[in-house]
């Protein structure tokens, strides 16, 4: 199994405590606690499993915000049709070129669906929902990279 989604097992289940804070192990981990945290958690993974992303747009290795983290990549070669266990996937949830939130790829289900691992997510809140979850994704909203 790939070391970064081996990481992310680990976590799924955590929650932001208290309930609708973002506060986090992973937002304490980067210095940058009580915000969204879906980069910061596949920041902290990539970390944890000796695959330090870059620093981008902040002073941890890694990301927070998902748009500076599209343009970097996109900038930088590193979009994918084709990804692997543990590349990073970005969500356009309204199609309307601005990314929502992130996750890491885990498999693809069908030619269409693929499963994540990713943090700050729930049933019913995709971006913000405050724990580590196990999803199943459509590919229409995904843009994908292999950093």
């Amino acid at each position: 199994m790939n070391k970064i989604i081996e990481v992310a097992q680990k976590y799924i289940g955590t929650k932001e405590s208290p309930i609708n804070s973002n506060k986090t192990i992973f937002g304490k981990w980067a210095n940058y606690n009580g915000v969204p945290w879906c980069g910061l958690f596949v920041s902290k993974c990539y970390d944890e499993a000796g695959f330090s992303l870059p620093k981008i747009g902040f002073n941890f290795f890694g990301f927070a915000g998902c748009q500076t983290a599209v343009a970097y990549f996109k900038k930088n070669g590193k979009t994918t049709t084709k990804p692997i266990e543990g590349d990073i996937v970005f969500f356009d949830w309204q199609l309307d070129g601005r990314f929502d939130h992130t996750g890491l790829f885990v498999k693809w289900l069908t030619k269409d669906t693929f499963e994540t691992i990713e943090g700050n997510t729930a049933v019913g809140n995709d971006s913000n929902g405050g724990q580590v979850m196990r999803r199943t994704r459509n590919v229409k909203f995904a843009l994908f990279v292999h950093p």
